[in-house]
């Protein structure tokens, strides 16, 4: 018995996968790619594997990863129809954890997903991570495009992103001779950046009709998606040219949970509430969801996005390095012993 035959042929195109749109996106991200370009790159976008050769002027390098997405973010990106910033996001969350280590972020490749590509939408994320890798002096050398009909939702898609950073071996930055008396530094946030979305989302969705028109000069969904701020080249000149210990890039957890993550044991860093300023975004978080101080300073950066922790004496030179970046630097705690108490202080 012989099988039935069907009345047409189907193409991928019929399956929902357009091959010919993806064509076109990967035509409009190589001149974005190659503004990226920095010494290293043998071979980029275009291959099957990207190519790179740590540069020479490393005597011992170590290589440094990370990964990351933007996570819930996104939602008010499709919802709001802005998808131009959320690439830095995407490079900023990854380029900042490698940054922690002491290392210099060397290249970066991104994964973009969906169920129906729009080549338009697609590129201007794709806009956004070359953007994000041309300010942190990262070379965007690949990635991928997955067209996946009928595992998102139409007009939506995720992101993750990955970072490979050097640094010499002698100069990597584990925090272990933190003490007590170190002073700590707060650089301080564009906003949000890409952490504790689900609770934002929430406080919009509490707030309907009565949403403020702007915070902290910016009108309100501006204000809400601002990109994370992507803090390597400053920071990179700062551990040049003083004798920083340790990094906290203040993500998920907020100060209560990464600042531990780069203290040794026994230590703890006593933060001086006030000691550096609540902005409109952070305020009307708080209200609306009418949470406590220990509950914002666990599920927001609070207005602190990186931490630095070094001696006494070279705490004012190094915040006058930063300030001179374009960083705003509060002194905002002390190192101390833990005894028995927690391991980041708020008071």
């Amino acid at each position: 018995m012989s099988n039935p035959q069907p009345s047409s042929a189907l193409s991928y195109k019929d399956a929902g996968v357009d091959i010919e749109a993806g064509d076109a996106l990967v035509e409009r991200i190589k001149p974005l790619a190659r503004r990226t370009m920095r010494e290293g790159v043998l071979a980029g976008i275009g291959g099957f594997g990207a190519l790179f050769e740590v540069p020479k002027r490393y005597q011992e390098p170590v290589l440094v990863s990370g990964t990351d997405g933007v996570g819930t973010k996104l939602k008010l990106a499709f919802e709001w129809n802005l998808h131009d910033t959320v690439g830095i996001d995407l490079v900023a969350m990854s380029v900042n954890d490698v940054l922690v280590q002491g290392a210099e972020p060397l290249f970066f490749l991104d994964y973009f997903a969906c169920g129906k590509l729009d080549v338009e939408t697609a590129a201007a994320v794709v806009g956004g991570i070359a953007r994000g890798c041309e300010l942190s002096g990262c070379a965007l050398i690949g990635g991928e495009t997955a067209e996946m009909p009928g595992m998102y939702p139409p007009g939506e898609y995720d992101l993750a992103g990955f970072c490979v950073g050097a640094v010499e071996k002698s100069r990597i930055l584990s925090g272990a001779d933190v003490k007590p008396g170190d002073m700590v530094l707060g650089l301080a946030s564009s906003g949000a950046h890409s952490n504790g979305f689900s609770l934002v989302r929430k406080c919009i969705e509490r707030a309907a009709g009565q949403l403020p028109a702007a915070l902290d000069g910016k009108a309100f969904r501006q204000a809400i998606m601002e990109p994370t701020r992507l803090y390597v080249k400053n920071v990179l000149n700062a551990l040049a040219l003083h004798p920083i210990k340790a990094l906290a890039h203040i993500t998920g957890g907020g100060l209560l949970e990464n600042i531990p993550r780069v203290l040794p044991d026994g230590m703890a860093a006593h933060l001086a509430k006030g000691s550096w300023p609540k902005t409109e975004l952070f305020a009307w978080l708080q209200t609306t969801a009418g949470i406590d101080d220990i509950e914002m300073n666990r599920t927001f950066n609070n207005g602190i996005g990186m931490v630095v922790v070094i001696d006494a004496a070279h705490a004012a030179a190094c915040a006058a390095t930063l300030s001179a970046s374009g960083e705003q630097v509060h002194r905002i705690g002390v190192i101390a012993a833990r005894g028995q108490g927690a391991s980041v202080v708020v008071s």
